[in-house]
């Protein structure tokens, strides 16, 4: 990538686009071209497109999106189809009409079907049903891959679409009502062990498989699809290795330094069995990630520690 390209991070305060700007800077792109959602709310079409159309990037990495757990997905799954398909459809729209060079949307291993074979191939998309607990934000990200592939057919735009894992890193979001399974652990766990609690008491059965990566691997992920990777249809990003919930619970007791005993609550949803991405092609390219996950994890909760009041919000 030409180090003087104008590049926009769309989400950069979040855990993705702060990772994002993070390798750009690392990597010499200086500062990326940035807003804020209270500067420019990407559900704002009209604002979105004259914002795009004036500062014409030449390449846009969109990683904003409304992202939380099973609870708040399965709460409110009108804001999350709603909030990531208007948001898509602005961005990808307002980056069509200013003639942007690249388009990087990124998506999430849910989108491919409940019982989808494993591991996840690309072509596993619209094979089946959904899982349900989090069936409006996969729909709006499939809306946003398609968009993408047919702005590519029809229009001949260079837009293309990367599917990461489960994510977690600095950045993340542990708020209890919201959060995703990793962080929500790392607090739990925290709290408990402050408390001198004997036991902590998680969500479903702890079977599910689930795979993690880094958002710092995932960022390495993005500046390399930008340079090298070109073709309709979405790509998978992910490390290639899984455990269950019920393992990874270890892994963060571990880190955290919680000794007491781990509790599932089965009457509570698990979401889908497995969820192991098929990482072949983006493998071919020459990435693959480099954090493992104890040593990511300790990383997250040093983070969490260190910026405790705004990890809980």
């Amino acid at each position: 990538m030409d180090p003087a390209a104008k590049i926009y991070v769309a989400g950069h305060r979040g855990m993705v686009g702060s990772a994002v700007v993070r390798a750009l800077r690392s990597a010499g792109h200086g500062s990326p071209l940035t807003r804020t959602s209270a500067e420019l709310d990407l559900r704002d079409g009209e604002a979105t497109k004259a914002f795009l159309v004036s500062e014409r990037p030449d390449v846009v990495v969109m990683t904003a999106a409304r992202v939380g757990g099973i609870k708040a997905n399965s709460d409110r799954p009108y804001d999350f189809l709603h909030d990531n398909l208007v948001m898509a459809a602005n961005v990808i729209e307002g980056a069509r009409l200013s003639g942007v060079r690249k388009l990087l949307f990124l998506g999430s291993s849910c989108i491919y079907p409940k019982y989808a074979p494993q591991p996840l191939r690309e072509d596993a998309l619209l094979t089946g049903p959904l899982e349900k607990t989090n069936e409006g934000y996969a729909l709006a990200k499939i809306a946003g891959i398609k968009l993408c592939e047919h702005t590519r057919s029809q229009h001949g735009c260079d837009f293309v679409s990367a599917m990461p894992c489960n994510l977690y890193g600095p950045g993340d979001n542990f708020s209890l009502e919201n959060s995703h399974v990793l962080p929500a652990m790392i607090r739990k766990m925290h709290e408990a062990k402050l408390r001198g609690d004997r036991h902590v008491r998680l969500w479903g059965t702890g079977a599910p498989l689930r795979e993690f990566l880094h958002v710092d691997d995932l960022a390495e992920a993005c500046l390399l699809l930008i340079d090298r990777y070109s073709g309709p249809g979405p790509i998978n990003v992910g490390s290639g290795e899984e455990l269950s919930i019920r393992e990874l619970a270890g892994v963060v007791a571990q880190a955290v330094g919680f000794t007491g005993r781990v509790e599932f609550d089965p009457s509570m949803p698990d979401g889908t069995p497995r969820k192991l991405m098929d990482v072949s092609r983006i493998r071919a390219l020459g990435w693959r990630h480099r954090i493992p996950l104890d040593r990511g994890v300790s990383e997250a909760y040093a983070w969490y520690l260190a910026y405790a009041a705004e990890a809980r919000r």
